[in-house]
């Protein structure tokens, strides 16, 4: 077990039973990001704000600041000047996520000319590559268009990851990795929810930004 799955445990000892399932969503994100991949997120209501959040820690700093390299910054000054250096001193490092909540222009268009269920899939499908990773979020684990973005995700030839509760919905059977917590109402689900995804992002930041472990 990591560290940081360690430490998580000890705050919330109700994810013991989690750990194995915690530490293999951090190996499988991880693994995406160092071949140059791209981690999407979806889920509905609470879980949309969740997969959002969880595209914010990825994107900029968490825990650290992230600072582009020296060189990268140099680059900035000498093509801008001051204005470059300023701009290069404030921009961070970031891991591809990309939340499927993140085009409501196109998603209402699609819900109203298509079919609402497929959203998610529809932009997985356009945007994914074989390699790249979902992370779904479902607290029932029942929900169709996550169920229908897992299917699209499995014959683009990408992994995917379901974050649920203990309802064993049918989502579970469309996913490489499942993470139920010890739940079954929707608001406790999301109140564990949080901390494995502030975990799994502390983790992926500790790998490939240094500045403790994993």
């Amino acid at each position: 077990m990591r560290k940081t799955v360690q430490q998580l445990i000890e705050r919330r000892p109700e994810l013991r039973g989690c750990a194995d399932a915690i530490d293999r969503m951090i190996d499988l994100a991880g693994d995406t990001f160092a071949r140059g991949g791209t981690l999407f997120t979806c889920g509905n209501g609470g879980s949309a704000a969740d997969a959002d959040h969880i595209c914010g820690e990825l994107l900029k700093g968490f825990l650290q600041l992230r600072p582009l390299a020296s060189d990268i910054q140099e680059a900035f000054g000498n093509r801008f000047g001051d204005e470059g250096r300023e701009a290069a001193g404030k921009l961070q490092n970031g891991l591809r996520a990309v939340s499927l909540l993140s085009h409501p222009g196109f998603s209402s268009a699609f819900a109203n000319d298509v079919d609402p269920d497929l959203v998610f899939a529809q932009q997985l499908w356009a945007l994914a590559r074989p390699g790249d990773l979902l992370l779904a979020i479902s607290t029932g684990g029942n929900a169709s268009n996550v169920r229908k973005a897992l299917m699209a995700a499995a014959v683009k030839g990408v992994g995917t990851i379901l974050l649920t509760g203990n309802r064993n919905g049918c989502c579970e059977k469309y996913a490489d990795c499942v993470v139920a917590v010890p739940e079954k109402e929707t608001y406790r689900i999301q109140e564990l929810h949080l901390p494995i995804y502030h975990a799994f992002c502390m983790a992926l930041e500790a790998r490939f930004f240094g500045g403790g472990e994993e």
